[in-house]
């Protein structure tokens, strides 16, 4: 007496189509990429840090300064977060499932990630960043000319027009989605 077992539906694709499909493993070494990546910002926020202190040791930082160096050390927390959501969410969304669903330290966010989800998260992610670039920059306005000054601002703007085009966007695919 034999049982047929079922075979899952994946393994009954066509040649070309489950090559098609495998394609998405390409990306594994981008995102393996982007993890060295992290490893060298980490290394940048402990040169910027050891830095801080030695300054700090000697006493010879200004206020200025020493705003500087931490929105320094910010703006690479900040990128760091954005390689996180880049290479969780996208894993998550283009090339397998992580199975995270019991995992204690499952991020709250990556349970409801999608493309569309994931390119607002990442504009909003590039606001923050441009927004400690231009306030690094108007803490040192001195040093820069007045038309550096008008380009970085309307390069932040341009970012906040674009994350509110692609949020509201997302919103109206969504809506017409579920209706």
């Amino acid at each position: 007496m034999s049982e047929d077992i079922p075979t899952p539906s994946y393994k009954k694709l066509r040649p070309l189509p489950r090559w098609i499909f495998m394609s998405r493993w390409l990306q594994a070494p981008l995102y393996i990429g982007l993890i060295v990546a992290q490893g060298v910002y980490v290394w940048q926020f402990w040169l910027e840090l050891i830095h801080l202190l030695s300054m700090m040791a000697i006493d010879s930082i200004t206020e200025t300064a020493l705003m500087l160096i931490v929105l320094g050390l910010i703006d690479v927390v900040m990128i760091s977060n954005l390689l996180v959501m880049v290479i969780v969410g996208g894993w998550e969304t283009f090339v397998s499932r992580l199975d995270l669903q019991d995992h204690p330290d499952q991020p709250e966010w990556l349970s409801h990630v999608n493309a569309g989800v994931l390119k607002v998260k990442l504009a909003t992610a590039i606001i923050g960043i441009s927004s400690i670039h231009l306030l690094k920059t108007f803490i040192n306005a001195a040093s820069y000319d007045e038309k550096t000054l008008l380009w970085q601002t309307v390069i932040h703007i341009t970012f906040v027009i674009s994350a509110v085009a692609i949020a509201y966007t997302d919103k109206l695919i969504n809506s017409v989605h579920k209706h």
